[in-house]
């Protein structure tokens, strides 16, 4: 019995899958680790959402403030157009909550950093944890979390002092807080800055670049020329030098509820403690992974993570990024994402998936760059509140075949046949032939790669025979 159907090559029309997809090409089952219990005498979850609620409730009444006087067509924006705190905003919401001016952009500061509001441009809007704060608790935690890691932008840093030296300080806080935490109890400031200091020097040596080997021994000349050329950079951190960054620190991190700080000593608060136990236990993890991502490059690390299962991966995504400054981590990360392993790009914005809102300055910037905007594009949508499985839909039909092309190489490259083949159900295209014009106008440079390996891969005959014409036409330069 023949089928009085004819043979055409429609695809069936599905919905984009996540980019996800393409780092499951090669995926291995872990064995599973038993979720680890926290230190005895950490409060329960509720309890700890309820220490952040009651913290951050000066921060969640500013940001609800924004979201009625702010929004879309209501009054009470600023003089000059813009949605944002500007004098007369300020001013306006001391009036309506009772606060200072001074007090409100605190709290106005704090909501940004917690991601209970978000500034685009020249709008503002509630951010999704606000909407969620009464019933989530894990939103909650999420947004404490958040503020906790940005506890360096929570206080103005010292103007005295040289910028290298900061940046060294807010590095070398996290073995500080490790130590906090594990003393659980008071610890003299003094004990604190003779640790800080010393990671400080550890972070100088670290950086030392001094030549090595037997053609690495200057000449008399060359001292004389250039006598710092040579000079040791890992010069002893002075207390005297980071006292005074050591309180700066301490007191961002008491402004955030992260610990208590006064009489000569600092104790980690139940929420401190909690946040930062749970990142050492991220560390651990990536510590006895096989892949040992913690200590790799962002391109390292990306390629070791693609052989995991989503859930997995996401688990060393965090571990690696508990391990190192946000911002340094953002930059690694996009610099990876600029290369032209399609695949590490994918993985690129699924690991700032994780980051979340102190990436997203970073991801809009990059969103004009014709490699990394489709990416950009649905990290931002995502950010900004649409469902994953609607985020395509910010795309122009230009944009989403190239992403198509892009997820395509990154499948030829690392995945097998099978699943390029069934790469085509995600395409927006209803034909082959249409999908096949599209793609050649969309000029990616792997569009003819792409085009041989699906070509290669296909079983159908007639499909494969015109996926190699295009692939011919696009090599040529022809219709």
């Amino acid at each position: 019995m023949t089928s009085r159907i004819p043979r055409d090559s429609r695809l069936r029309l599905v919905r984009p899958r996540p980019l996800a997809a393409a780092p499951r090409a090669v995926n291995q089952q872990r064995s599973r680790r038993p979720a680890p219990r926290p230190p005895e005498g950490t409060p329960a979850p509720a309890e700890l959402a309820r220490m952040a609620r009651s913290g951050l409730a000066p921060a969640a009444r500013v940001a609800r403030w924004a979201d009625a006087a702010l929004g879309p067509g209501r009054d009470g924006a600023t003089a000059d157009g813009k949605a944002t705190l500007a004098d007369a905003t300020a001013e306006q919401a001391a009036l309506d909550l009772g606060l200072t001016p001074a007090q409100v952009r605190v709290d106005w500061d704090t909501a940004r950093l917690a991601g209970l509001v978000e500034v685009h441009g020249d709008s503002a809007r509630p951010g999704w944890r606000l909407r969620a704060w009464n019933r989530d608790d894990s939103a909650v935690l999420r947004g404490w979390v958040a503020l906790f890691d940005a506890w360096s932008l929570a206080s103005r840093e010292p103007a005295e002092h040289e910028p290298a030296t900061v940046a060294e300080v807010v590095s070398a806080m996290p073995q500080v807080l490790s130590f906090l935490q594990l003393s659980a109890g008071p610890v003299p400031v003094a004990q604190l800055l003779d640790l800080l200091a010393q990671r400080v020097t550890e972070l100088r040596t670290e950086r030392c670049e001094i030549p090595y080997g037997p053609h690495a021994v200057p000449s008399a000349a060359t001292e004389a020329a250039a006598p710092s050329a040579y000079a040791d950079p890992a010069e002893p951190a002075q207390e005297s030098e980071l006292a005074p960054l050591l309180d700066w620190a301490l007191r961002a991190l008491a402004s955030v509820g992260a610990l208590t700080y006064g009489d000569g000593q600092a104790t980690l608060t139940p929420l401190g403690s909690w946040a930062v136990w749970v990142k050492l236990e991220q560390i651990c993890v990536a510590a006895q992974s096989p892949a040992g991502n913690i200590e790799q490059a962002a391109e390292d690390m990306l390629r070791g993570c693609a052989q995991l299962r989503p859930n997995a991966a996401r688990a060393e995504y965090r571990a690696w990024l508990a391990a190192r400054p946000v911002g340094r981590a953002v930059t690694d990360l996009l610099a990876a994402a600029r290369g032209e392993d399609a695949l590490l790009r994918g993985l690129a914005f699924e690991a700032l998936r994780v980051v979340g809102a102190p990436a997203e300055p970073d991801v809009r910037s990059v969103a004009d760059e014709p490699t990394l905007r489709p990416y950009a594009l649905l990290w931002i949508a995502e950010h900004d509140g649409v469902d994953p499985e609607d985020a395509h839909e910010v795309l122009t039909r230009e944009e989403a075949t190239w992403l198509w092309v892009d997820t395509a190489a990154a499948v030829a490259d690392h995945g097998e046949a099978p699943m390029l083949v069934r790469h085509l159900e995600s395409a927006l295209q209803p034909t082959v032939p249409r999908l096949l014009d599209e793609v050649r106008a969309v000029g990616h440079p792997r569009t003819v790669q792409v085009l041989v390996a699906l070509a290669a891969a296909h079983p159908d005959p007639a499909l494969a025979k015109a996926v190699r014409r295009a692939a011919f036409q696009v090599h040529t330069g022809g219709s």
